[in-house]
């Protein structure tokens, strides 16, 4: 993807990967934990987390597209490489998610039946959480690292430090 309506498609995306991909690590965190919260949010942040990973993508390939049509630079490169990584912390947060949200069907009756990964596995719960909040800091870390390093590549050395 290249331009939208007139603006490099991907200053566009990765605006949803910075809110989408920690709002998703977040409510991981909440639904692994809190039982309230599962309930509730389980499905919708399924939902998000598979289209945070179908964004991700999307939104370096459209990175992709503008890294050749800007004049190139190491801060340019850092960054390109690091927008690499974000498709490998988002898959974690997804299929946690999806886990999670498949435990709390098997919880609520809605399968018909009870297997391996039943709620009633305190073991399981206490697992999934640790790797709900590992997934999650690695996720909102890495989303931090590719940010820091998009901004650096777009404003160093294109602003003044003393008003005009």
């Amino acid at each position: 993807m290249g331009s939208v309506n007139g603006l490099p498609a991907h200053i566009l995306l990765v605006h949803a990967i910075v809110v989408l991909l920690p709002l998703a690590a977040l409510l991981l965190v909440l639904t692994a934990a809190w039982p309230a919260a599962r309930r509730r949010l389980a499905a919708p942040n399924a939902i998000l987390s598979v289209l945070v990973v179908v964004l991700v993508p999307v939104t370096t390939s459209s990175g992709e597209w503008l890294e050749h049509r800007v004049t190139g630079s190491e801060l340019l490169h850092d960054h390109a490489e690091l927008g690499e990584t974000a498709l490998w912390v988002a898959l974690p947060v997804a299929v946690l998610a999806l886990l999670i949200w498949w435990r709390q069907r098997e919880e609520t009756g809605t399968t018909g039946r009870r297997t391996y990964l039943a709620p009633a596995s305190v073991t399981v719960t206490r697992v999934v959480a640790v790797l709900a909040l590992v997934s999650a800091l690695a996720a909102g870390y890495d989303t931090y690292l590719i940010g820091d390093s998009g901004a650096k590549a777009a404003w160093t050395g294109n602003f003044s430090a003393t008003p005009r």
